[in-house]
């Protein structure tokens, strides 16, 4: 009976190697790493000594993955500590220490005999009992257990994961005949509740669900790209967020990736399957000579595109692939691109570049076409459903919409029409379930199109889909234009922002203070969460900048007093406030979190308090909330170093640091170690509500209002001791120093006596006076310009 993993071996050390295990230790899974023995000395071990015995020899490749998980970017550990719980060896000495683990995980190179040879070893060592599995992207999961011993193979099945490990949320899962429908069960459950990853059970066909259908994507746009005269960069401009693809679009993917991996997966299925399938996945002669010449994408420095360094700074360069010579970039310009961007909706957006009749229709139709009918052709051959295939490719590659959803996005019934007057074959059971009269594959949030019929999606109990509960009116008890109050059952209710980004505005203010009313007479406890892509990126700053340059500072003092009240709403509801952030959580969003009674956080939160970075400082609180946060962290009966404690949170908020995980969050004392962190985003609201069920439970009673002890005038000239020294080294402007004083003056409490106690209202209305002061310094208002024209801050 399998209960649990306590620890796990990864076997192979490169990237995918490293990043599972990198993954495995932010979720605080003991992990062994191993390679292979190194055949020979590098020039450092020759000059140190060394020979091929040696113990740092041996286990080099291991040590050398460590070191670079340090530096790679994006990081692959949600802190750095979290590297404490990776061991490393080599599969000679440390084999035998394979009998300790519960899941080993293979990820060597993509040769089937290397593979075999592996596993043989594995069989020797493993204990009965545990898991083992292959990370192949394409391999067959059958071939590779063949030979070996029934306990092996009942416990064997293929988990693969999608590069970085610890971003992408796919892990496709394979069985054999033989492997047991409680190791399966069990890997699907583990991976999705331990791991946080969307698992899809895939069938045992070349590269699975999502490498299948997502190569075969990409090689038909490099086909069209050729055939119909377009650049590397106007292809881009068409196939990345305008129709709900990564940033990275098609060519930027291909060198992220790498060339020579792609046309590695590529070949994988062009060897075992036939006829036109066979012509599509062998690649365009071009990329091959891109591959021979060595421009395999980013880590060659150049592919499809080249980093130019010039006076001006850095410039990217697209691939002429006629002159074989790097070009200024292009993007294509059609009327269909602007009519699609005044759309409101995905379908309209999709539907206005899919049906144009320009040059962005006719790539974009080219491309999706081929690509929706090889979804449909596929879909029972490498999945169970077409709800499978929509996750593989959604979780796996980034996409907005699958490709049935695609399909349902832009019409079903009219595309299959446009499709079959172009002479194109489209499969029988689409035509079939026309017939009947189902004109989409998917029915409501949760019914897709299965066997003839609508079925329901077997969904996890831990997934709680707003839209899905805001479908049924009688769920939704407040609303206005910024924010939603949704009945989540069991008698908790959720606070949903839909403001545009999530921003904070008076709206959203008012719903925080009419929702905070309602639970407190209704419900057990409130949740503040929504399902959008970031989960709050802070106050309004377009509104705020406007009403400063209008001089309407009475307006923006009243925006603050009622942010500031709505937080101290937060904080002394009589009912239990959960914030459940994720994504980016900056500024307002942050402040928002700090007053709850509780956070539960996804793994993935961006927190911080940047406010400096658009020339202001926090304005809703969150200076005094940090400062209380760091004080009560303080165990009872110790003395309490106020200066030390101020110190921490002026450096905190004058360097606007985010923590890039609710990990780091917690480093930098925004999260609690009381409050909790969800590895799984889409279990977050939840594990929400039952933060705020079990709060409730216990009787929860809000915090009494107190007087909190401040450093005071002493305390101010101290911190701004360091701040001081940064601009007198050139590292900070004279406006920086102006937002350091504002803002140490407000932490410091002012100017009273060091160890003065003051109330919650006196800091929150010297917080209000500096916010105001700096909103009318033009300074200030030239870092929120822009910021909003550009989405990154001015040093001025």
């Amino acid at each position: 009976m399998i209960n649990r993993i306590g620890k796990v071996a990864v076997l192979g050390s490169g990237i995918m190697g490293s990043g599972i295990a990198a993954h495995l230790a932010n979720v605080g899974i003991p992990t062994l790493l191993l390679d292979i023995v190194p055949k020979e000395l590098t020039s450092a071990e020759e000059k140190q000594g060394l020979n091929l015995e040696h113990l740092n020899v041996r286990n080099r490749l291991a040590n050398d993955a460590l070191e670079k998980l340090k530096k790679q970017k994006p990081a692959p550990l949600a802190k750095k500590e979290n590297i404490s719980l990776i061991d490393t060896g080599n599969m000679e000495d440390d084999m035998k220490r394979l009998s300790e683990v519960d899941w080993i995980i293979e990820v060597v190179v993509e040769n089937l005999d290397i593979k075999k040879k592996v596993f043989a070893e594995v069989d020797k060592y493993r204990k009965e009992g545990s898991i083992v599995s292959s990370n192949t992207s394409g391999i067959s999961i059958e071939a590779m257990a063949s030979g070996r011993s029934s306990d092996f193979q009942k416990h064997f099945l293929g988990t693969h994961f999608f590069n970085p490990p610890r971003y992408l949320k796919l892990l496709e899962v394979i069985r054999t005949k033989d492997t047991s429908d409680e190791v399966f069960q069990f890997m699907k459950t583990f991976g999705e509740n331990v791991l946080g990853k969307g698992v899809v059970e895939a069938k045992d066909t070349p590269n699975f669900i999502a490498n299948r259908i997502g190569t075969y994507g990409l090689l038909i746009t490099v086909r069209e790209m050729l055939k119909r005269g377009f650049s590397v960069g106007e292809v881009d401009s068409v196939t990345g967020p305008v129709i709900g693809r990564p940033k990275s679009a098609t060519f930027r993917t291909l060198d992220v990736v790498g060339l020579d991996t792609f046309l590695h997966v590529a070949k994988n299925v062009y060897d075992q399957v036939q006829g036109e399938e066979k012509n599509v996945f062998d690649p365009p002669e071009i990329m091959t000579t891109m591959a021979e010449k060595g421009w395999i994408g980013s880590k060659a420095g150049k592919g499809f595109y080249y980093k130019k360094k010039t006076d001006k700074g850095s410039e990217i360069l697209e691939l002429d692939l006629e002159s074989m010579e790097y070009v200024e970039r292009k993007k294509l310009k059609a009327p269909s691109l602007q009519k699609s961007k005044q759309a409101k909706s995905k379908e309209d957006k999709l539907k206005a570049l899919v049906y144009a009749d320009d040059r962005a229709g006719e790539i974009i139709w080219n491309i999706l076409k081929p690509a929706l009918i090889y979804s449909a052709e596929l879909c029972y051959e490498v999945a169970d459903s077409i709800r499978s295939v929509d996750l593989a490719m959604k979780w796996g590659f980034g996409w907005e919409l699958g490709p049935f959803e695609t399909w349902d996005a832009i019409g079903l019934e009219e595309s299959v029409k446009r499709m079959e007057e172009e002479g194109e074959t489209v499969p029988a059971w689409v035509k079939e379930m026309l017939s009947k009269g189902y004109d989409s594959f998917y029915k409501g949030y949760n019914e897709y199109y299965h066997d003839g019929d609508y079925v329901k999606a077997e969904i996890n109990k831990k997934v709680i889909y707003l839209k899905g509960l805001k479908d049924e009116k009688s769920n939704i008890i407040l609303k206005n234009t910024g924010a939603s109050l949704v009945d989540i059952g069991d008698d908790v209710a959720c606070l949903e922002f839909h403001s545009p980004n999530n921003s904070i505005g008076l709206d959203v203010l008012q719903m925080i203070n009419k929702s905070v009313k309602e639970v407190e007479k209704n419900y057990k406890g409130l949740v503040i969460n929504n399902q959008g892509k970031n989960f709050c990126v802070g106050a309004n700053l377009m509104m705020i900048l406007m009403e400063a340059q209008d001089m309407n500072f009475p307006e923006i003092d009243l925006v603050v007093r009622q942010f500031q009240k709505a937080m101290a709403t937060i904080r002394y509801s009589a009912k239990p406030v959960v914030s459940a952030p994720f994504g980016m959580t900056l500024g307002g969003g942050t402040e928002i979190c700090l007053p709850s009674a509780s956070i539960q956080a996804s793994l993935e939160t961006y927190m911080g308090l940047v406010e400096v970075g658009v020339g202001l400082i926090p304005g809703g609180g969150g200076n005094k909330e940090l400062y209380l946060r760091q004080i009560e962290r303080v165990p009872e009966n110790t003395k309490i170093d106020l200066q030390a404690i101020a110190n921490q949170v002026f450096e905190t908020i004058a360097t606007a640091k985010v923590g890039t995980s609710a990990q780091e969050a917690a480093q930098l004392g925004f999260i609690r170690p009381q409050d909790g962190i969800s590895v799984n985003g889409d279990h977050l609201l939840h594990d929400g509500k039952e933060k705020a069920l079990y709060l409730s439970n216990q009787g929860y009673q809000p915090p009494k209002r107190k007087k909190i002890p401040v450093v005071g005038e002493t305390g101010y000239a101290t911190m701004l001791l360091g701040a001081k020294q940064m601009y007198n080294s050139g590292y900070a402007s004279e406006h920086d120093m102006k937002i350091a004083e504002k803002l140490a003056f407000v932490i410091a409490g002012g100017r009273v006596a060091k160890g003065t106690e003051v109330d919650e209202q006196y800091l929150l209305d010297i917080e209000r006076e500096a916010f105001l002061s700096l909103v009318g310094e033009p300074k200030s208002q030239q870092r929120m310009q822009h910021m909003l024209a550009k989405g990154k801050p001015l040093r001025n």
